[in-house]
C-alpha cells in the first residue's frame, strides 16, 4: 500500500507505472491505465481530503484501489455519464476520463470516504 498526497503524486505514479509494465500490460494499455489512476489520485488530492492511500495487485487484471477519507459525493450519477461531462473549476472530468481509460471501474462512496477501483486486463478472458 502506498499514501500519496501532493508531495508523494508524482513519486506514486511512476510506482503505477512500472508495476502495469512489469506486470506485462500492454505498453498502450499502460497509458491509459496510467491515466485512469492519475485521475483518481487527484479526485482523491482534490475532493478527499489531501491525501490518499493506494493498493495494486495483479489477478487476471491488473487491479488499482485508491481510497481516501472525504465525505463522499453520490458515485452512481458520475458512473451513469455517457457523454463528457463540462468541465468545472473544480475539475470535472475525472472519473468520465478514469472510467474511459480503464477496462473496468467501481466506486463506493459514503461519508466515511471513497474508495475507487479500477482494473486492466492483462491477458484474455477466459485464457
Amino acid at each position: 500500500m502506498a499514501h500519496f498526497d501532493v508531495d508523494r503524486f508524482a513519486e506514486v505514479r511512476r510506482e503505477v507505472d512500472a508495476a502495469a509494465r512489469e506486470c506485462g500490460l500492454d505498453p498502450e494499455k499502460v497509458l491509459d491505465f496510467v491515466a485512469a489512476v492519475n485521475e483518481v489520485m487527484t479526485n482523491a488530492i482534490r475532493h478527499g481530503g489531501g491525501r490518499g492511500e493506494l493498493r495494486l495487485w495483479e489477478t487476471d487484471q491488473l487491479m488499482c484501489e485508491v481510497r481516501d477519507h472525504g465525505t463522499g459525493f453520490p458515485a452512481a450519477r458520475y458512473l451513469e455519464r455517457v457523454e463528457p461531462p463540462t468541465p468545472s473549476p473544480t475539475g470535472g472530468m475525472g472519473l468520465w476520463i478514469a472510467q474511459r481509460t480503464s477496462d473496468g471501474m467501481t466506486v463506493d462512496s459514503g461519508p466515511g470516504g471513497t474508495t475507487v477501483r479500477i482494473s486492466a486486463q492483462l491477458r484474455p478472458f477466459g485464457g
